[in-house]
């Protein structure tokens, strides 16, 4: 085949103007490569923008192992070791990015996300790596290089990643293509589920809970051993809010999820009747009062042990959940087994990468995903410079 017949040629395609694949692509081009980044979209960062409420979440000041979900535990550490939050907090210290740190670590930008987008836009323009914007992928193929068919031509390079994303939120464009090209170069792809996402109720339950939607509080929700003290909310079918989205990902039908609702409260000492005001006192009046009545604790002699015990061990068995159009992110993904965790390079592919939420490394919520994202594009830039 001739090079006409090729197509353009570069040292690395990137698949997926996302978090990751814009970051890889902007570090793989500032260090020598020749990089084009294809985005099916018609604008970049889509994902980015919605984030954090507008206000993208970027990182958590802590970060560690035990914040992401794998069926390989110890993947994300060498990647995640080697680009830390505050390596990515330099960055947009370096852009004068004004920020803020909210509860439990989380940094927000204290105006819009699009600084975060337009810093990475910066950085790929840094890099030189040329953007298609709408630019469907049709075929990937590989003999001595890839060989990637588009709706804009045909390109060719010696190194292919996929920041393709998850199935989360398709609305925004996404798909499980980065799956499928997994499973046509033999990757195995771990289920893949929606992670960080609201839970919904039975009917009974709906009927019997959901016209208190809007009703907060703080509980701790328990999950196997996975465990998180947040808040609460009820809608219009069923549970979220931080507590509920954390322990979303640790959920599976038909099981249970386990609320204290008086978390670190000890009743020890106290009555039926001041057991009772403490709920009602702690968390919404409305809630407390429902949950009173429909535990059957409006009778006042009825011993404070059940009260007690229900009170921090209220079993919810949900329905289901909100599912991928409301997931904050994709659970499962690309095998971390299939990969190097060095460098994210496939073990027995070489010169394709698979980088961010298309992997099989899920965050909790608060800046997790978005860290991942940035480190496993750090860790792939780094292999493809030395390639």
């Amino acid at each position: 085949m001739s090079q006409r017949d090729q197509g353009l040629h570069y040292d690395v395609i990137v698949l997926g103007a996302g978090a990751a694949g814009m970051f890889c692509a902007a570090l793989a081009g500032q260090r020598g490569r020749r990089v084009l980044l294809i985005e099916h979209a018609n604008q970049p960062g889509k994902k980015i923008l919605i984030s954090g409420g507008g206000r993208c979440n970027f990182t958590n000041r802590v970060v560690k192992p035990e914040h992401f979900l794998s069926a390989n535990p110890h993947f994300a550490k060498s990647a995640l070791a080697r680009f830390t939050p505050q390596d990515f907090v330099a960055l947009v210290r370096r852009h004068r990015i004004a920020f803020h740190e909210k509860t439990l670590g989380q940094l927000f930008c204290d105006d819009s996300a699009r600084a975060i987008l337009a810093m990475l836009e910066a950085e790929c323009q840094a890099g030189g790596a040329e953007l298609k914007l709408n630019c469907r992928v049709t075929q990937v193929s590989r003999d001595t290089r890839f060989l990637v068919e588009t709706s804009q031509g045909r390109f060719t390079a010696a190194a292919l990643v996929v920041a393709t994303g998850g199935l989360s939120i398709p609305k925004l464009g996404a798909t499980g293509f980065g799956y499928d090209l997994a499973r046509r170069f033999g990757l195995t792809v771990e289920t893949p589920y929606p992670a960080l996402v609201p839970l919904t109720f039975s009917e009974v339950w709906r009927r019997q809970w959901c016209d208190l939607a809007g009703v907060a509080g703080e509980v701790s929700a328990r999950c196997g051993k996975a465990r998180f003290r947040e808040r609460m909310l009820i809608t219009h079918r069923g549970l979220s809010g931080p507590a509920i989205l954390q322990i979303s990902s640790y959920w599976r039908a038909p099981g249970a999820v386990h609320l204290d609702l008086l978390p670190g409260a000890d009743l020890a000492g106290a009555t039926p009747a001041t057991a009772r005001r403490a709920l009602l006192e702690t968390l919404p009046r409305r809630f407390a009062e429902r949950w009173l009545e429909a535990e059957g604790f409006t009778k006042p002699l009825l011993p404070l042990t059940k009260l007690e015990a229900r009170l921090h061990d209220w079993v919810v068995t949900p329905a289901g959940t909100e599912g991928f159009g409301k997931a904050e992110v994709t659970g499962g993904g690309v095998s971390a087994s299939e990969l190097d965790s060095r460098t994210m390079e496939c073990r027995n592919v070489p010169g394709l990468y698979f980088i961010g939420e298309v992997v099989d490394v899920t965050g909790h919520l608060g800046g997790y995903n978005f860290q991942w994202a940035w480190a496993s594009a750090h860790a792939a830039a780094q292999a493809l410079a030395e390639a």
